[in-house]
């Protein structure tokens, strides 16, 4: 089934620290907008000096009555280098296999010699500005993507960057390239949250057609994510974020 491929592929796009009908007012270019948030993503890493946080996975499979429960501290180096701690896990073997192999595979993913291949840049990516919208009482840019190349890793779809602090704030998509023969499409959303200063995940729903074992759900939270920067960490609310994955 490859869970652990497709979950891994739909976070390694992202960066942590980092939002209707489209209006066709005038904006700058998408080019312009991703060098800007690019800038500024870089801008926040330094300010936070990496962060520290919690996920909670759990995996669903109804076609075999199956369950997976597995909880991790994560901790992000200054270069975006994220670590995973596996503090405890439960039911299905195979499916905690899948969300070990998932954490490993983005841990990966984030290094600074792989994380190029990844990001949302002109380099991996064609990119076409729509317009702006409000998304949760925001300006944002909409912007469609499409991979310059079929990797598992990379996703053709939508983004919406914030206006006034050019972070991602949601991502729409399908993967590039499936992981498996076993898996028709997987198609995706990826929502952002603001707390303070930064930007981190706060629901994402994705839904794969797989051959064989049916509909999978994986729901992940995010909890007490924070900067480790003490001068960052004063003005942090540590509230817990969430993200959910849907496959079918």
């Amino acid at each position: 089934m490859k869970v652990h491929i497709i979950i891994a592929a739909l976070l390694a796009c992202i960066s942590v620290p980092l939002t209707g009908q489209v209006t066709t007012t005038h904006s700058p270019s998408a080019d312009e907008v991703i060098a800007r948030m690019l800038a500024h993503e870089m801008q926040r890493e330094t300010a936070a000096h990496g962060y520290t946080g919690i996920r909670q996975y759990d995996l669903e499979n109804p076609l075999f009555a199956k369950h997976a429960h597995l909880v991790a501290n994560v901790t992000c180096d200054p270069d975006g280098t994220m670590h995973f701690q596996i503090v405890s896990k439960e039911g299905w073997s195979s499916g905690n296999i899948s969300l070990r192999q998932a954490l490993e595979m983005e841990s990966e993913f984030s290094r600074p010699m792989t994380r190029p291949m990844t990001q949302i840049n002109k380099d991996n990516y064609t990119l076409q500005m729509m317009g702006t919208t409000l998304l949760n009482g925001r300006t944002a840019y909409v912007i469609d993507v499409v991979p310059k190349r079929q990797e598992v890793y990379l996703f053709r779809g939508r983004i919406w960057v914030d206006a006034e602090d050019f972070a991602l704030a949601r991502i729409e998509g399908q993967l590039a390239k499936t992981p498996s023969i076993w898996i028709r499409t997987v198609h995706f959303t990826l929502e952002f949250r603001k707390n303070g200063e930064y930007w981190f995940p706060s629901l994402s729903t994705s839904t794969s057609d797989v051959r064989v074992f049916g509909p999978t759900s994986v729901n992940i939270q995010f909890l007490d994510y924070s900067p480790q920067s003490a001068s960052a960490a004063k003005h942090f609310d540590l509230s817990p974020l969430e993200a959910s994955y849907v496959q079918h």
